[in-house]
């Protein structure tokens, strides 16, 4: 079994900054592609940022130019740097990962998610 862990979250005024974490931990060979996603109330849950096994990263437009995903991969942990918030980004973010077990399957796994609130 896999667990994915975030943190950072918490309360920030506009124009803050927050680092999120999600640390993966139990049986893995190797993460692959690891993705934090982001679920205002209310709304559905929405792609924010990736990051590939070869560093390779993508975001969302709403996020471009402000938010940096990278990965720490002897920690199998990857961050989300926030920066310039908006109240607007206000959501539980979620930590997912496709993670490859020591027989070599490729399973995919949630985290439980960390609240981040902005103020105006």
């Amino acid at each position: 079994q896999v667990q994915l862990v975030e943190s950072g979250g918490g309360l920030v005024q506009a124009g803050g900054s927050l680092r999120l974490s999600c640390a993966a931990s139990g049986s893995i060979f190797r993460i692959d592609t690891m993705v934090w996603y982001r679920q205002a109330p209310g709304k559905q849950r929405d792609l924010v940022a990736t990051i590939t096994s070869g560093g390779s990263t993508n975001y969302a437009d709403s996020v471009k130019g402000r938010f940096t995903i990278s990965r720490e991969y002897a920690k199998n942990t990857v961050y989300l740097q926030m920066n310039s918030l908006k109240p607007e980004d206000t959501a539980v973010y979620y930590c997912n990962a496709d993670v490859v077990g020591p027989l070599r399957f490729t399973m995919n796994y949630w985290g439980k998610g960390t609240r981040v609130t902005v103020s105006s």
